[in-house]
């Protein structure tokens, strides 16, 4: 009998669960094998930098106030352990489902490869509108879901930190139930918490002060000045009000921002002070006096200088980047400019800051607390300011160099550079058994 034909090697296979509603795991994937193809590096490794290490999905049921029991999807994908412990936000949203989880995993190992934090990539979430929760549901939801990742989050092995519509207040509620769970107080266990719980100086301005020491670092390389630039923030979270403070003391002009209520303009520029106040008294951005409103797709739109896309990904695609009017996109977000979308833009000399670089003030500030945390540190505002400058600084001129040397745009550098001590890492490690 004839042996039988030989077959190609198959994708690494991954849960069905996937739904794909934004195809966030191919654009990862377009990206992973550009990457590698550029580097030399073999198909084997890109299918094993794809897969992930484990992906954990519980079903959290939770009283709520009218009486009736929920069931919440839950989920958290541990991508790679191969540079350290996995560690990754935690987010809130109707969209979480295991392509966004897995993609946004897998980046966190690229962005800590990148910026030589001994982390691996992991990300985790719960499909749910929480606007439509209680307080008092809200933290029944993030406690069970925290009790049914119990064996899953260890300050050794699976650190989480805040994501989208989570904050130091979810923090607080999951370092509690684990410390609960175990028998004694576990700060290393979650990072993004209060500092009288064991939370670090800026941790929860992190994420905006990096976004704003990488523009910071652009303007230092590119040439562009931040005084009187004019500058939209697409997503008004922390992030957003963090970066819209910073820029506002530099003299930018932040002439449109927006939130899930939807947006506001004003061409002369916002009063930032006011629009603060605004929104701590209303929770949203609209209805502020002396702007006008605007739809959250229209502002990605308006003539400006700098957009910041900094609410969740797929923002700029195909479909609208040919009308984007801004000289310099700057990643806030995850993944908020798709492939297709980025070559678009630079066909039209309209450049690009990534994700990996400009929002990684989150890992940077989150591992400088679970470093406090282990070792029973207190670093002042000071000390952190100056270690994530000094981080910040050391890897933006690696990539601007890389990019130079190589002709990359720094989204190539960045990621070529992410790949190549990935790679080393896992040639260093080797493979058991």
């Amino acid at each position: 009998m004839p042996p039988p034909p030989t077959q190609p090697a198959a994708p690494p296979l991954l849960p069905v669960q996937y739904q794909g509603r934004r195809d966030l795991l191919g654009q990862v994937r377009h990206r992973l094998m550009a990457g590698c193809a550029r580097l030399g590096l073999g198909a084997g490794f890109e299918a094993w930098m794809f897969a992930p290490d484990r992906v954990v999905q519980t079903y959290s049921p939770v009283r709520l106030d009218n009486g009736e029991v929920g069931v919440f999807p839950g989920y958290r994908v541990e991508h790679s352990n191969v540079m350290g412990p996995y560690y990754g936000g935690v987010r809130f949203h109707p969209e979480v489902d295991l392509d966004v989880i897995t993609a946004l995993a897998i980046l966190g190992s690229w962005q800590a490869a990148l910026f030589g934090v001994p982390f691996g990539g992991a990300k985790g979430g719960i499909t749910v509108d929480p606007h439509t929760l209680s307080d008092g549901e809200l933290e029944r939801l993030t406690r069970r879901f925290t009790s049914d990742m119990v064996t899953v989050f260890d300050p050794l092995k699976d650190i989480p930190r805040p994501d989208v519509s989570t904050s130091e207040r979810e923090m607080s509620w999951m370092m509690d139930t684990l410390s609960v769970n175990r028998g004694y107080a576990i700060p290393a266990a979650v990072t993004g918490k209060p500092l009288a719980i064991g939370g670090s100086q800026l941790a929860g301005e992190a994420a905006g002060r990096g976004v704003w020491l990488a523009l910071r670092e652009y303007e230092r390389t590119h040439g562009l000045t931040i005084r009187g630039s004019r500058v939209v923030i697409e997503g008004f979270g922390k992030l957003g009000r963090t970066l819209a403070h910073q820029l506002y003391r530099d003299g930018a002009r932040v002439v449109g921002v927006s939130d899930r209520s939807g947006g506001v303009w004003q061409p002369e520029g916002l009063d930032i002070q006011g629009l603060l106040t605004h929104v701590h008294t209303q929770q949203q951005v609209a209805g502020f006096p002396g702007a006008e409103p605007v739809s959250e797709a229209d502002l990605l739109l308006r003539p400006c200088d700098v957009l910041i896309p900094a609410s969740l990904s797929s923002q700029i695609t195909r479909s609208n980047a040919d009308r984007v009017q801004a000289r310099l996109v700057v990643e806030g977000a995850n993944m908020p400019v798709t492939p297709e979308a980025d070559r678009l833009l630079a066909e039209r000399g309209v450049a690009v800051l990534p994700d990996l670089v400009a929002n990684a003030g989150g890992l940077v500030v989150g591992y400088f607390e679970w470093v406090q945390d282990n070792n029973q540190l207190l670093w002042t505002e000071e000390e952190v300011t100056a270690r994530l400058r000094s981080l910040m600084n050391r890897v933006w001129s690696q990539v601007v160099s890389r990019g130079e040397r190589d002709r990359l745009s720094l989204r190539e550098a960045a990621h070529a550079i992410a790949l190549e001590r990935f790679a080393e890492a896992a040639r260093l490690r080797g493979f058991y058994p």
